[in-house]
Order: structure tokens, then sequence, then C-alpha cells
């Protein structure tokens, strides 16, 4: 029996998405009696956001699923800032440009969770940057600034954890944390929101709009915080072997997303489950149950409910059809992950490892060394031992393509071009 009444905070603590709430009672009252607007900042350090995001993205999704209104909130101001939060040296700082291209290109994503528009309950996406870039400094001063304790700001996790470590912290990343708080202000000014949600790193930046807003003069505001989640065996979400995992297709493609949740530990497939698919509780339960070799098939129905969210139905299922054919059947399927290589190259031919480099399954010469001295490295199905083996046109199949793989689950078309 859930400790809440409301549909919102009840799905969300079903499911695992619920670390602290600065007013439980008080926020569930809340959600029970009223349409309430909520938001989850997400600052645009890159053009896509990655598989670590994704549980802040379904919790705006389901708060739209439960009749509220849900903000994405880009950081189009706090950006030229940077987050400072846990991190050990400060952020490269990103000329407005790129700023606005991230946007734009993270923009694509939120359109698969969430639907926009101009209804009490349609989602928004608002960059702070409409109010933050055109701030007078010496009024934001006087206004915002004098409710801020340098004191009780030196005593947040955040803060605490980078003069710990003597590693230096520059006023204006110090500054995040007051821009932050302004935003929680400005935003329940301007469209009543009453919630900021976020991370668990994220807890003392959101309790600090609470407070500024209390001293402003806002209705009451409200936190609540997501744990910030690792793998079984301690991994960060978001990060695969070959580096993030990126949302956006054209930084990583359908198929190997779905791998990705695919590759899933055993120990999380139930909790993944709850987090990032919309499957009822009931069936979550029945999945949760199985055991032995059908885990398999349940990291299969774990990765295709994901990854359709995202990319698609159709494009879920035509991964996971893929995936089986060049597993089970041994199969050379068209939609796998390609690279073109120019025909003279492979005529001249090409260093295996130069190849492996080429083609993403390395980062460097030495990291494919040792893919090859390992035995994970083959060439259309065949174990290659010798890292100076040279590939070329006559390695080209009847398929016209040169199918190079890394272990059992990652290959890649090379395509003559």
């Amino acid at each position: 029996m859930s400790r809440f009444k409301s549909d919102f905070l009840r799905t969300l603590d079903e499911r695992g998405f619920i670390h602290q709430i600065s007013d439980e009672a008080g926020l569930d009252e809340l959600f029970a009696k009223e349409t309430v607007t909520a938001y989850i900042g997400f600052d645009p350090t890159a053009p896509s956001l990655h598989a670590g995001g994704l549980i802040q993205i379904m919790m705006l999704h389901w708060m739209q699923k439960t009749g509220h209104r849900p903000i994405s909130l880009m950081g189009g101001g706090t950006g030229m800032v940077g987050d400072p939060s846990f991190k050990d040296d400060a952020r490269q700082l990103m000329t407005i440009d790129t700023i606005e291209s991230n946007i734009a290109s993270i923009k694509r994503v939120f359109a698969n969770y969430l639907n926009y528009g101009d209804g009490p309950k349609d989602a928004m996406m608002i960059n702070n940057g409409d109010w933050l870039r055109d701030l007078n400094y010496l009024e934001f001063l006087r206004d915002v600034g004098r409710h801020f304790s340098v004191n009780r700001m030196l005593s947040f996790d955040s803060v605490k954890t980078r003069l710990d470590r003597e590693q230096s912290l520059s006023f204006l990343e110090f500054n995040y944390m007051i821009l932050q708080a302004y935003d929680f202000v400005e935003l329940s000014k301007r469209h009543g929101v009453r919630l900021q949600m976020g991370g668990s790193d994220q807890w003392g930046n959101i309790v600090n709009g609470i407070d500024l807003g209390h001293r402003m003069g806002t209705q009451q505001l409200y936190a609540l915080t997501s744990p910030l989640l690792t793998t079984a065996s301690g991994a960060k979400m978001g990060k695969s072997l070959n580096g993030a995992v990126w949302l956006n297709p054209d930084m990583l493609s359908a198929y190997d997303f779905w791998q990705y949740w695919r590759n899933t530990e055993d120990a999380d497939v139930s909790r993944f489950l709850k987090l990032y698919t919309t499957l009822p509780m009931d069936e979550i339960a029945r999945l949760s149950a199985l055991g032995g070799s059908e885990i398999n098939e349940v990291k299969k129905i774990l990765a295709t409910e994901v990854t359709a969210m995202l990319h698609g139905r159709d494009n879920a299922e035509q991964a996971a059809e893929t995936a089986r054919k060049t597993f089970e059947e041994g199969a050379l399927a068209d939609n796998l992950p390609s690279i073109d290589v120019a025909s003279g190259e492979l005529e001249a031919g090409i260093g295996l490892l130069a190849l492996i480099v080429k083609a993403g399954l390395a980062s460097s010469n030495g990291e494919a060394r040792r893919h090859v001295q390992g035995g994970a490295v083959r060439i259309n199905d065949i174990a290659i031992s010798d890292e100076r083996t040279v590939i070329g046109s006559g390695e080209v199949t009847a398929d016209g393509v040169i199918k190079l793989s890394l272990g059992k689950k990652k290959h890649i078309l090379v395509r003559p071009a």
C-alpha cells in the first residue's frame, strides 16, 4: 500500500523514482487536489543528453501522464556559467551560439516523451536565458543576492566536496546556485510552478530556491529528487565502453541504443523496467519473477520498450530483429551500424588496428591491439590474431561489405565507398 494518495507520487514511489521530498504530506495534498506545474532543468553542455538523464525525462513523462503540467527548462542562461555540483573542476565555458545549437538539438528528444502545446496540461519547453541574460547586475545583487548566506552556501555538499579536495571554485561557479534558485522563483511567478525535481545531487540547489521563494513572497514551493543511479556493478548510468549512450539518433543509432539496454546486468533488470518503461507494474512483476535463461528474453523486452519510447516502435522492433538475425541466425543484417571506407583505401589495404579505431570499436591503436591479442576481433566471422593483418578489397563479401566484429555483440559493416 503506497503512502501517497496522489496518482503522480504513488506512481513515482512504486517505480523507484523518489529519493527525497521537502514536504511529503504537503506535496501529496497539492497533487491530489489540483493540476500542478513542475520543472526539471537541463544544461545544454552537449548536442544531446545521454541515457543518464532519462530518469529525469521519465519523471516529467509520468507527471503529464497523471494529469499535470511538466516544464523542461533549458539552461540557455545557466549554461553560460556551468553547474559546479560535484565536478572536480570548472566546466569549459560555451559561446551563446554553441548553447543555442545544443538546445535546438536536444529539443528533438523531448517530443518523444512529452506532448508540448498551449493547453493547461501541455508540456512547455522554456529557456532560462529569457530572463537571466538581461538581468541588471546591481539590481539583481540588491533584490536577490541579499537573501543568500555565504556561510550556508559553503555548507552544501556540492561546494564542500570541491573545497575539501582543495580544488578551485570560481566566483562564476559559486553564482550558479544563486541563478538556479532564481529560476525557481521566476518560474513560480511566470507560470505558477510549485515543484522543482532533479537528481539527488541537486537537493541543496533546489532547497535554496524554496528558501529564496519564501523570502521573495512566492507560494509554497517544493523539492523532489530521484536517486543518482549506478548499475549493479557500480558503473555510471549512460556510459558504455564506447562512451556516452546518447539519446539523439544522429549521435547513436537505434540499434546501438537497443544493445546498451539488452546488455543490462541481471540484477538491474527489474529496477530498469520500473524506471525506464511504461509497462504496467503487474507485468513488470511477472517479468521480474523469471530467471535462468528467460532473463535474456526479459532483457530484450526491456531494450525494445526503452528504445520504442525514444526511437519509435518500428525502429525498436527492427533493432531487435537485427540482433536476432545477427546473433541467433549468424546472418548479415543490412541495418547493422556501418562505416564507409574509400574503395581506393581498401584496394591499397588498411591496417586492422586502424580499421578498428576508424569503426569506433576502440579509441586508440593500443586498445585495438589489446582486443586483437585477447581474441575478440573477427573479420567476416573469422577470428584474427595477428595485429599486423591488412584488410583489403579481397575481404569484401558477396553482400558487398566486410563484417568487422568485436566480441559477440559489436558488429560494424565496412562498406566500400
